[in-house]
Formats: C-alpha cells, sequence, structure tokens
C-alpha cells in the first residue's frame, strides 16, 4: 500500500475519532458506538487508526450514529480523494465486473493511442468471448463477487469496437508465458490464439510478443495501460492503481519502451503465436 494512500486513510481515522469524541450527544467511547452501529468494536479501531479503508455506508452510519448527519458529505469527499488512485477489487467488483468493465469502455473510447503491457493474460482489447468468459470466472471466484459474466463478456467485447475506428492505435506488447497460460481450456486458448494471429495485420494495431528466450532488462512485473500518456493504470491482487502525474506516468512509458526492445512484431511475432497453437493438442 502506498504512503500516500494509507497517510490519508490514518487522517480520515483521526477524523472518525474527532467526530466520535465530539459528539453532540456528549463523548462516546469506542465500546458505545459500536453497540450503537450494530458493529464489533474491532472495527471502530481499525477504522479510527487507519487499518481499514470504510465504505460510504459506513462513513454515513459514523455520521449519524454520532450526532452530526451533515458531516457524512465532507467524510465521503476525504474517501473519494485518496481512493481515487487505489480502487480496491472489493469495492469495484461488489456490483459484478459488468461495472468495471463498462467504466474502461468510458476510458477506452476518450482515447486515442493505448500503450499495455500483459505479461498474464490476453489483453481484454484482444480477448474472445470464450476467453473472456473463463477470465471473469476466475476472478468472480477469486475476488467472490456477484457472478454478472454474460454481461461483462458483453461489456467488455464492445469494447472491441474501438480498434476499428480511424485515427486509434493499440501499441500492445505481451510476454510469450501469456501465450501458454492455460487459464480456460486448449480448445479455447485456440481460438484465442487464432484470433491473435487474425490481428497481426490491422492497422489500428501493433502486437509485439517478448518471446521466453529473450533477454529482459526488467521483470515482467505488473500489466499496465497507458492511456494517451494522460493516465497510466496497473493491475494487482487487490486494486487497480490510477496514476495520471506527469513524472509516474513517463516512467512507465520508459518500461514499455524497455520491453518493447525484447519484443518481436509483425511476421516474427505471427511465428511465436502459430508455434505456441500447434503446440496445443485439441
Amino acid at each position: 500500500m502506498s504512503t500516500d494512500y494509507q497517510r490519508a486513510r490514518e487522517d480520515l481515522g483521526r477524523r472518525l475519532r474527532e467526530l466520535r469524541v465530539e459528539s453532540p450527544d456528549g463523548r462516546l467511547t469506542g465500546v458505545q458506538l459500536a453497540q450503537r452501529l450494530g458493529w464489533q468494536q474491532s472495527k471502530i479501531s481499525k477504522l479510527e487508526n487507519g487499518r481499514q479503508t470504510p465504505t460510504d455506508a459506513d462513513l454515513r452510519a459514523w455520521a449519524d450514529a454520532t450526532g452530526q448527519p451533515a458531516v457524512f458529505a465532507e467524510l465521503r469527499g476525504r474517501l473519494k480523494g485518496f481512493e481515487s488512485q487505489i480502487r480496491s477489487w472489493r469495492r469495484q467488483l461488489s456490483a459484478g465486473h459488468r461495472p468495471v468493465q463498462e467504466t474502461w469502455n468510458t476510458l477506452i473510447r476518450a482515447s486515442r493511442t493505448l500503450h499495455m503491457w500483459e505479461n498474464s493474460t490476453v489483453c481484454g482489447m484482444l480477448q474472445t468471448a470464450d476467453y473472456a468468459r473463463c477470465v471473469f470466472e476466475h476472478y468472480a471466484e477469486l475476488q467472490r463477487s456477484p457472478r454478472d459474466t454474460e454481461d461483462a463478456v458483453r461489456v467488455r467485447l464492445q469494447r472491441q469496437e474501438w480498434l476499428y475506428e480511424p485515427g486509434k492505435q493499440l501499441e500492445l506488447l505481451m510476454w510469450e508465458g501469456v501465450l501458454w497460460a492455460q487459464v480456460c481450456p486448449p480448445s479455447v486458448l485456440a481460438a484465442q490464439l487464432d484470433r491473435l494471429l487474425g490481428v497481426v495485420g490491422l492497422d489500428t494495431v501493433r502486437l509485439g510478443i517478448v518471446p521466453l528466450d529473450n533477454g529482459l532488462r526488467l521483470p515482467p512485473a505488473n500489466a499496465f495501460c497507458v492511456l494517451d500518456e494522460r493516465l497510466v493504470i496497473v493491475e494487482d491482487w487487490h486494486a487497480e492503481l490510477w496514476l495520471d502525474d506527469a513524472e509516474t506516468i513517463a516512467l512507465y512509458r520508459r518500461v514499455w519502451d524497455t520491453f518493447a526492445e525484447s519484443a518481436v512484431f509483425g511476421t516474427e511475432a505471427q511465428q511465436v503465436i502459430a508455434r505456441v497453437r500447434r503446440s496445443l493438442k485439441v
């Protein structure tokens, strides 16, 4: 967790403690507030000490229980301010995968150029429906989120219309390990690799593959996307990081350029994909 994020969470915790202590009904102990809210006292402690991130509902309940409902807007503003950079999957997936995909579609539609690095799964911009379905099912199980797989697949595939719009450009690098990853049945993976072979010559796509036996100047690390040099989105197990400061964006572009030095493109990329495709027993 970033230092800035944790500091902001601790600041919010101190504000919550102030509201409890300065309640118009008189100073409340943590135990008394927990009883009013029907929570465990440990939750009160975690929130006040910056060891747990509150939800909007938590903040509204806290403001009401301390007799200061008008302060909810301030608390919510604080929360949104520091969550703008770290967007936990727990929160984002509380209503399923479809809302997350709709947010991505909005971002992509507003972008002209995408620089993407993928080291674990095929980029969503090029996924087949069956491959996307497998990925969503895996993550829904991991995150214990609502299952809205078919809606999520449909919205993700809508995003791919962007690839056929004039003036758009997808600069995509993938580690060869992505092509081998059995995140779906072999028949689904075979169709996905066929899809990749078919987009190599697309005008709006430049697909580079970093072969497993090519030297790397950096570890593969996390997948990320740079949108028009204005925003970087990095994926981790617990959250997406949305980073918009110029220095960080420039850093990720240097990372992308470094991986590109190890990549093969065009016919050579097709040969790598085809070699993996032939190895599948389907």
